[in-house]
């Protein structure tokens, strides 16, 4: 069993990520591991998912409102505690100080000892594919937003009272450091990110397939079944 392999959990997690489906793609299986583990946990989605489509007669308010009761249904399936849909428009997003004012608002609310967000340094993967704007904007906006910001009470006043968060993991890396096994939850994972049919309306088993095979891969690096890896980032002095 890898050394790296986080055996221990989080007491109160905040995941923060751009659009509706990327929470429960990214690390669904470590969500729901948590939850089941009594851990409270909150997701925070940046945007309303509106331009989620490839066909040019979507109407941008019905896709909008069918991504909200998508991502409730995932929540539901995970039993995570809290949603918090922010409803940015999608490609619009800046890692501003209406953007992170939001954000350290619900992280001094909810005061999380774990910030779970996607890498933002995670750009380009292989030849085909380099990662979406709005994921790298939220990826840097929740890493301000954790520290310094939400830690010190000079910044965004009238937003709560300061907050230390201990340690932010960073989905999506290609500099993973630990990895949680979720073996027991994969299935949990696939039947939340299965309830984002808009997104998947052409997919179908094909999804399935695809999550449990990069779970499968990253459990061989960690010495188990299925796995979900991280750069973690301690944040406290």
């Amino acid at each position: 069993m890898s050394e790296a392999l986080l055996d221990e959990v989080p007491a109160r997690i905040l995941a923060i990520y751009a659009h509706p489906d990327d929470p429960f793609i990214s690390c669904g299986g470590t969500l729901a591991r948590w939850t089941a583990a009594g851990s409270t946990v909150h997701v925070v989605i940046c945007t309303a998912g509106d331009k989620g489509a490839t066909d040019p007669d979507t109407d941008p308010e019905a896709l909008t409102a069918a991504r909200v009761v998508e991502a409730k249904r995932s929540a539901e399936v995970l039993a995570v505690n809290g949603l918090h849909l922010l409803g940015h428009l999608d490609g619009e997003l800046e890692n501003d100080s209406v953007l992170r004012r939001e954000l350290v608002q619900i992280i001094r609310d909810m005061r999380p000892e774990a910030v779970i967000s996607p890498d933002p340094l995670a750009v380009f993967f292989g030849e085909h594919h380099y990662n979406h704007r709005d994921h790298r904007v939220v990826g840097w906006a929740a890493l301000d937003a954790a520290a310094p910001a939400a830690a010190s009470p000079l910044y965004f006043r009238g937003a709560g009272a300061a907050h230390q968060v201990a340690a932010a993991y960073l989905s999506g890396s290609l500099k993973p450091n630990v990895w949680v096994d979720v073996s027991s939850t994969i299935d949990r994972k696939i039947e939340a990110v299965s309830c984002h049919i808009s997104q998947l309306a052409d997919a179908g088993d094909w999804i399935a397939s695809a999550l449990r095979d990069g779970a499968e891969q990253a459990g061989r690096e960690a010495g188990v079944g299925y796995a979900e890896p991280f750069r973690r980032i301690w944040l406290a002095p």
